[in-house]
C-alpha cells in the first residue's frame, strides 16, 4: 500500500513600504533670485542620502532644464542634500527631514551670468550678441550657439553647434558675436521652428556650461 504525503509549506507576503514622500526645489542664482539654466543631460545632478544606516547608497536626481527638480518616489527619512558637477561654485551640503512633500532650495553664485542675449534671423543667418559677467578669477574655456527643436538645447543636445575657443578671463563690457550660417547647416530646415540658447564654460573641475534662455525662431 503506498501513502502519499502532501507537505504544505506556509507562505509569507513580504511588505515592503512604499516611497511616501516628495523631494523637489530649485537651483537659484543668489544675486538674482533667478533660476538657473542647465543642461539635462549630463548636467548638474542633486546628490541625497539618507542618513540612519551603516552604509547608506548615494542616491542622483537629474535637475531639469530650467533649473528645479523633483523626486514624487522618496521614502520620509533624515538626509543630506546637495546639488553637485555644476554651473556654480560649490556649496555645502544640508541635512534636512524629507516628509510628505519636502521642498529645498540651493542659492548659488554661477560661474558665469550669461547677459544682454539678443538672438535673432538676418537673412541667412543666425546671430547672436551677449555679454559674459564672469564671477570668479579663471578663464573662460569658450562661449557656444546652440540650436535644436527642444526647449533643453545646449551643449549636449543640438542640431548645430557654433563654439569659440577663449580660454582667457572676460571683459563684462565686452560684446560677444557668435552666428549659425544657415545654408551650411541643412539639418535646420526652413519653415521649421528651433530653439537657439547661448552658453559659455567655465575652467573650473567638472564645470558645465552656464546658459541664457533658449529662444524660439521661425526659420
Amino acid at each position: 500500500m503506498m501513502v502519499s504525503v502532501v507537505t504544505f509549506m506556509s507562505c509569507e507576503l513580504d511588505n515592503y513600504d512604499m516611497p511616501n514622500a516628495v523631494l523637489f526645489g530649485s537651483i537659484v542664482d543668489a544675486e538674482s533670485g533667478e533660476l538657473l539654466e542647465q543642461d539635462i543631460i549630463n548636467g548638474t545632478q542633486i546628490e541625497y542620502i539618507e542618513l540612519g544606516f551603516d552604509d547608506p547608497a548615494t542616491q542622483y536626481l537629474v535637475v531639469k532644464n530650467d533649473g528645479t527638480f523633483r523626486n514624487n518616489l522618496v521614502f520620509a527619512g533624515t538626509y543630506t542634500v546637495r546639488p553637485v558637477r555644476g554651473n556654480f561654485f560649490p556649496i555645502d551640503k544640508k541635512e534636512i527631514q524629507v516628509k510628505g512633500d519636502t521642498q529645498i532650495d540651493f542659492q548659488v553664485q554661477p560661474y558665469i551670468r550669461v547677459k544682454n542675449v539678443s538672438i535673432a534671423k538676418a537673412g541667412d543667418k543666425v546671430i547672436a550678441t551677449f555679454n559674459l559677467e564672469q564671477t570668479g578669477p579663471n578663464n573662460v574655456r569658450k562661449i557656444g550657439l546652440y540650436a535644436h527643436p527642444e526647449a533643453a538645447v545646449g551643449e549636449p543636445l543640438r542640431k548645430v553647434a557654433v563654439e569659440k575657443v577663449l580660454n582667457e578671463p572676460t571683459d563684462p563690457d565686452a560684446t560677444f558675436s557668435l552666428e549659425i550660417d544657415l545654408p551650411s547647416h541643412p539639418t535646420l530646415a526652413p519653415g521649421h521652428p528651433y530653439f537657439f540658447r547661448v552658453g559659455a564654460l567655465y575652467d573650473a573641475p567638472e564645470a558645465k556650461l552656464n546658459y541664457a534662455k533658449a529662444v524660439r525662431l521661425a526659420l
